[in-house]
């Protein structure tokens, strides 16, 4: 007997997912900072790659499973609330006080394998700490606590167990059950195979949290929240019910908890609960609201605790915390200020290449040309249901055209946001993607089927959005080595010598 067509499809998302985790978890297993050449001073100043700031190393580095000043500065965090009970990560002397020029670093932070960009002084103290927000870094030292009190692991002579096992836990397995859910979403939204196969395959092998599977990151996680909060809506809404107390504690929560690790995240926070509180007032009140505000809490408990204030510590960037003497931030005002780091091209310019250029949400991705189509149609069909959402509406009073209206509307928010905070002119440093954008990835992928399912009536419509998944698949896997590094589109524009920063 011929399988039927749902069978075929269920058993082609079982093997998309067992291919894409897989391969999360071999970038994990195998993950190494290599030292590649090409990012190093060449022979001939001028040549593509020339980095006069740096210098190839005199001897043999010693290998770690740590990419970059992001995830070195969260890994020292972790390491010091276990070994040291504290949020800091090393401290400045002054041997001689006369010359506050003559100093001496210590600690984790002076350590080369945990040398960061990504951590501050506190002017006071003369303390370092992780510029990063303190939760994350929390979280996972309770992990490598229990690594180390029941294995004896050590996160310096056992990095090699310790760094993947509880990387692991962030991005690997949290990718499998996202993975799983979006597949029962996308079943129960899309119309055709060909929509929801193209939807699915873009999920498991065509965004950048493949990318990132293998580093400690705050994106993936964010993005993985993001979906995490929206099932049980999106799962009432095809079935036409309300959300169970349950629903609306799981949606409150991990939106909360998107917004933890990505603060533009709070529009996303506000887009569902909105829309909750009008229609069912009593469960959102109760469920929905506590639950979002506990991990935001938690965020801000943490900070207290850490730097002894509520206010984030980037919230400090450009004063004596960042631009202390050495610090990389120091630079800022001074010809050394070069660089993608210190970008100050025209807003204009920046929104540009933040969309369909070096670090394109599109370029980079050009199946979202797909999803925004289906965004903007079903974004104007959501007139009606926005209305009755004020009256008396049935289940949670959304509908999938609000949600994709609200897609359409949190994406230009965030997008916003980057354009009018003039220190993220750097595209979020040395990385392969728009990494600000990353947790707005689910919301994309669900979006996808409806336009996919007009383009499937013909082949060119077809073999339209299958080389639209393959360029984006291209990107996903150009950064062979490390996802901290430049798109292929900006490494091909410095190759041809039409742009450099």
């Amino acid at each position: 007997m011929p399988a039927d067509a749902s069978d075929l499809r269920r058993s082609a998302f079982l093997l998309l997912t067992a291919a894409a985790v897989a391969i999360a978890a071999a970038k994990t297993v195998g993950a190494e900072n290599v030292i590649e050449p090409s990012r190093y001073k060449p022979a001939e100043p001028g040549g593509y790659g020339y980095e006069p700031d740096r210098a190839w190393p005199d001897k043999r580095p010693d290998p770690v499973p740590m990419f970059s000043s992001n995830d070195k500065s969260r890994w020292a965090t972790v390491r010091a609330l276990v070994h040291d009970k504290t949020y800091v990560i090393g401290k400045r002397t002054y041997p001689d006080p006369n010359n506050p020029k003559a100093y001496k670093d210590e600690g984790i932070v002076a350590e080369p394998a945990y040398k960061s960009t990504d951590v501050v002084l506190n002017p006071d103290t003369k303390e370092f700490y992780s510029s990063k927000p303190p939760l994350m870094a929390t979280i996972a030292a309770g992990e490598y606590w229990l690594l180390n009190r029941f294995f004896g692991w050590d996160i310096v002579k056992d990095r090699w167990l310790v760094v993947p096992a509880i990387v692991l836990t962030w991005n690997v397995i949290p990718f499998a059950v996202y993975l799983v859910l979006l597949g029962r979403l996308i079943d129960s939204t899309g119309k055709t195979d060909f929509g929801k196969l193209l939807a699915f395959a873009t999920a498991a092998l065509g965004t950048f949290l493949t990318t990132f599977a293998g580093t400690l990151n705050n994106h993936t996680p964010a993005a993985f929240c993001v979906l995490f909060a929206s099932y049980p809506l999106l799962k009432a809404v095809v079935e036409s019910r309300d959300m169970t107390p349950a629903g609306y504690a799981c949606c409150g929560f991990f939106a909360g908890f998107a917004a933890t690790f990505e603060l533009p995240a709070l529009a996303l926070v506000a887009a569902l609960g909105l829309p909750l509180l009008v229609a069912h007032t009593r469960n959102a009140l109760l469920f929905f609201v506590p639950c979002a505000l506990l991990p935001i809490a938690a965020l801000y408990g943490c900070n207290y605790i850490a730097l002894g204030t509520f206010e984030p510590v980037y919230d400090k960037f450009g004063g004596p915390w960042y631009r202390f003497e050495g610090s990389h931030w120091s630079k800022i005002g001074t010809p050394a200020a070069k660089g993608l780091d210190f970008n100050d091209e025209p807003t204009t310019v920046y929104a540009f290449h933040l969309l369909v250029g070096h670090h394109g949400w599109f370029s980079l991705t050009p199946v979202w040309f797909v999803a925004l189509a289906s965004l903007v149609v079903l974004g104007i069909q959501s007139a009606p249901a926005v209305k009755a959402a004020f009256g008396k509406p049935k289940g949670t009073g959304w509908t999938l055209e609000m949600f994709a209206l609200m897609t359409l509307a949190v994406s230009a928010v965030v997008f916003a946001f980057y354009l009018t905070r003039t220190r993220s002119y750097n595209y979020g440093g040395n990385t392969s993607g728009p990494r600000w954008l990353f947790w707005l990835i689910p919301l994309w992928v669900l979006a996808v089927p409806p336009a996919a399912d007009r383009l499937s009536r013909n082949g060119a419509g077809r073999l339209l959005c299958a080389v639209l998944l393959g360029a984006s698949v291209l990107s996903v896997f150009y950064p062979a080595w490390n996802p901290w590094r430049n798109p292929w589109i900006l490494q091909f524009l410095e190759f041809k010598g039409w742009l450099r920063y």
